[in-house]
């Protein structure tokens, strides 16, 4: 499967996200409590609490088996993408993922089954997380073989391709169609895990600023951590960030994505992805929402408060991926209602 995109892009309406028909306005469920996290220590009970009462918010069923049943069948293979680029301080918290497990267990699913993955999970360890005792499956995207060949998302827009690339390889003359001077492509490819592995995602990014793309939120999460060559999506080009949009929206993505859970237990306005302590804010919240561009739209507003109140440059203008889905009618950037369920 070869998906290609045009230089200049086509705003066509695209009428349904995950199979629902987009509304004028997107409901956003945002849930604080700041005895969640202290000092960086969550508490499970409180975060727990808080992932609970958001699910059922979003399907507007009376028990945690029907509500996580609303989203998945059983025969569905269920898959949570976190964000591990943070390492201890900000990763994807644990309590979040083992909240969702224990409810997609509810609805039947058996533990061994459910994938949680990142590109890279180096520092979960650090970050709470024990892979040999966890139940579920812990994965990571393994370098050029994790990449099916056979799923290509083309752009005009050249990467310079490096070690862990499906088709880079050491001896030049093998690769097709590259530059005489550098191994170059305008080809990435799938993560084996999104094309095959996983049915229905579950995608819970952190909350985060990125130096290359404004935001590393929802509509990032599912795409530039989930294909290789990936590099020339993410260098505040005005084009890159308009094609992380146009990732989201194939069929590799978009229809499979059932709930979004943004982690805002800690939040960072500077630095991110990676771990930046003197940039970050203990948030104490957790939004969730079937419209990932929502909660982006959301999200960069806060992180631009922030930034502005600390006299850093605004990161809107590189965050245009976000306005970019909302054109392609992948949620909503404008018309957002926050409904609050906090005990």
């Amino acid at each position: 499967m070869r998906i290609a995109i045009l230089a200049c892009f086509s705003l066509a309406a695209v009428s349904t996200l995950s199979g629902q028909t987009i509304a004028n306005q997107s409901i956003v469920y945002s849930a604080r409590n700041p005895a969640a996290i202290k000092e960086y220590r969550t508490d499970p009970a409180v975060v727990r609490s808080m992932v609970n009462r958001l699910v059922l918010a979003v399907t507007g069923q009376p028990d945690l088996a029907r509500a996580w049943g609303s989203l998945v069948s059983p025969e569905d293979k269920v898959g949570i993408k976190i964000s591990a680029a943070g390492g201890e301080l900000f990763t994807t918290h644990r309590d979040i993922v083992n909240a969702i497990v224990d409810g997609l267990v509810a609805a039947g699913h058996p533990r061994n089954t459910i994938i949680v993955w990142d590109r890279s999970l180096e520092g979960i360890r650090q970050a709470g997380y024990r892979p040999d005792s966890e139940g579920y499956q812990l994965r990571s995207i393994s370098p050029r073989d994790g990449y099916d060949p056979k799923v290509i998302f083309t752009a005009p827009i050249t990467g310079k391709l490096i070690w862990g690339d499906s088709e880079y390889r050491s001896d030049r003359g093998k690769i097709p169609l590259l530059s005489d001077d550098e191994l170059t492509s305008d080809d990435s490819h799938f993560a084996r895990i999104l094309t095959t592995d996983v049915t229905k995602v579950i995608n819970v990014p952190v909350m985060s600023d990125s130096a290359g793309c404004g935001i590393t939120g929802c509509l990032y999460n599912m795409t530039i951590p989930n294909i290789d060559n990936w590099r020339r999506f993410a260098q505040g080009f005005r084009f890159g960030g308009g094609a992380i949009a146009e990732i989201y929206k194939t069929p590799i993505v978009a229809p499979k994505v059932v709930l979004n859970i943004m982690d805002g237990l800690v939040a960072q306005y500077a630095g991110g992805p990676q771990s930046q302590p003197n940039y970050s804010v203990h948030h104490a919240t957790i939004m969730a929402s079937r419209d990932p561009v929502a909660i982006d739209a959301l999200t960069v507003r806060q992180i631009e408060e922030w930034r502005v109140k600390a006299r850093f440059t605004p990161i809107a203008p590189l965050a245009q991926h976000v306005q970019a889905a909302g054109q392609l009618r992948l949620g909503n950037a404008e018309v957002i209602e926050v409904r609050n369920v906090s005990p």
